[in-house]
């Protein structure tokens, strides 16, 4: 298949290309300008990296021909601060959501992913694990944001026929995690350990997460892209929670350095709990997670020693 990725070049993104590309499918990968691909590509793979913006309707119809399905990644902002502008929020990313849209029923092209927020759409959890029939009650503009991209995907779906498939991703963590914008508790969290800097703890230490391996997430996606069921939103995750003084713990073991911990005020917006039941992406993909954290974190960290020392 010929397959655009909106973000292919990111954290996620290059996880799932790589992975689409042992497919054997051919890709488009957009990015912003004068982001760079991140890896030298073989001969044998198809690949075509295309700058431009999301907010664009040249840019994106440009880049929407030929192909067969789209994969939307891009988000400009990040749950922890897209209160601080939740106009911005919506303009750059639900306006520009819609332009895409508008764009593929233009050029008929009839199946779109999307990466949604597992750990935002849902708020604070009524039980758990979560199931995709959940409430959805965010706290932050991004989760609303996302949500309302949803919403909208699936209105496409009824009114104009393009297949949406929603994933709902938990809390990836893996090679190429950005550490620079804190994306992520992770690698903030081993970059500082490797550095021989304390952390910072939002709260008691309390706080649950739900934890995925990024190659496992491009697993999901590429298991998806098969997918022709009835369900069009998928929990992916690890299903197991892991509260933060957990997981430092678990950082200390892969990276061998004692931590220190620096206790601050909780925040907000922070749910004390978010775990989601994977089960529906088990059943209907045949997916399932296959690495499990303590492999993820010394991969994670084997990957990270190297970026620091270049």
């Amino acid at each position: 298949m010929n397959i655009l990725i909106f973000g292919g070049g990111g954290f996620i993104g290059s996880a799932i290309a790589d992975r689409l590309l042992k497919d054997g499918h051919a890709l488009r990968i957009f990015e912003r300008p004068r982001v760079q691909p991140y890896r030298d590509f073989l001969a044998t793979e198809s690949v075509d990296w295309v700058a431009g913006d999301l907010t664009s309707n040249h840019d994106v119809t440009a880049a929407l021909d030929g192909m067969d399905v789209v994969l939307h990644l891009v988000s400009t902002t990040l749950p922890k601060t897209s209160n601080d502008d939740p106009i911005y929020d919506v303009q750059s990313n639900l306006v520009g959501t819609l332009h895409m849209l508008n764009a593929m029923v233009e050029r008929k092209i009839s199946r779109v992913m999307f990466i949604s927020s597992g750990g935002t759409v849902y708020g604070k959890p009524v039980s758990t694990p979560i199931m995709e029939s959940h409430p959805t009650e965010p706290l932050v503009s991004y989760g609303i944001t996302k949500l309302a991209i949803e919403k909208f995907l699936l209105m496409y779906q009824q009114l104009h026929g393009i297949r949406a498939t929603i994933m709902r991703v938990a809390n990836p963590y893996g090679e190429r995690q950005r550490v620079e914008t804190a994306q992520g508790a992770v690698g903030v969290f081993l970059s500082k350990a490797l550095q021989h800097q304390p952390i910072q703890i939002w709260g008691d230490g309390s706080v649950t997460r739900d934890y995925i391996y990024v190659s496992d997430v491009a697993d999901a996606f590429a298991a998806a892209i098969e997918y022709n069921g009835a369900h069009s939103v998928f929990n992916i995750s690890s299903g197991i929670g892991v509260d933060i003084n957990e997981l430092v713990g678990h950082i200390e073991n892969a990276t061998g350095e004692s931590i220190r911990k620096e206790y601050l005020p909780g925040r907000p917006y922070d749910v004390p709990v978010s775990v989601l039941d994977n089960s529906l992406a088990s059943r209907e993909l045949g997916w399932t997670p296959r690495v499990g954290l303590e492999e993820g974190l010394k991969l994670t960290t084997a990957w990270m020693r190297g970026s620091l020392a270049k």
